[in-house]
C-alpha cells in the first residue's frame, strides 16, 4: 500500500506562486493527481500525472496556471501553483491511481491518500 505525505502549503498573496510536494513509497508504479476541498465545498479534481509523467491533465479552473509533475528517482510529484487567487485557497491532498494510467478527475478511482496540506491566498 502506497503512503503519501504533502507538504509546501502555506499563505501567500494574491498572484504569488507555492510548490506542493507529495513523497510517496512504492510510488513508480502509481499515477498521481492533487485534489482540493475548500471550506464547506466539495472535493474538486486539480491535475494528475500517469505513472512515467509524459501525460498530464488539468481540471478547467487551474489550467494555464498550475504544472504537476513527478520525479520518481525522488519517489516526489510536485504541484507548481502560478498566479493564485483567493479562490484557489483549500486544503489540497495528493492521491495515488492504482493503475498507473488512467489519468481521471473522480475521487473514487484513486487508491490511497495523503494527509492534506494547506493554501491560503489572500486578496
Amino acid at each position: 500500500q502506497v503512503r503519501l505525505v504533502a507538504s509546501g502549503g502555506g499563505l501567500v498573496q494574491t498572484g504569488g506562486s507555492l510548490r506542493l510536494s507529495c513523497e510517496a513509497s512504492g510510488f513508480s508504479r502509481y499515477g498521481l493527481g492533487w485534489f482540493r476541498q475548500a471550506l464547506g465545498k466539495d472535493r474538486e479534481f486539480v491535475a494528475a500525472i500517469n505513472r512515467v509523467g509524459d501525460s498530464t491533465y488539468y481540471g478547467d479552473s487551474v489550467k494555464g496556471r498550475f504544472t504537476i509533475s513527478r520525479n520518481n528517482a525522488k519517489n516526489t510529484v510536485y504541484l507548481q501553483m502560478n498566479s493564485l487567487e483567493p479562490e484557489d485557497t483549500a486544503v489540497y491532498y495528493c492521491a495515488a491511481e492504482p493503475t498507473g494510467w488512467r489519468m481521471t478527475p473522480f475521487p473514487h478511482h484513486y487508491s490511497a491518500w495523503g494527509q492534506g496540506t494547506q493554501v491560503t491566498v489572500s486578496s
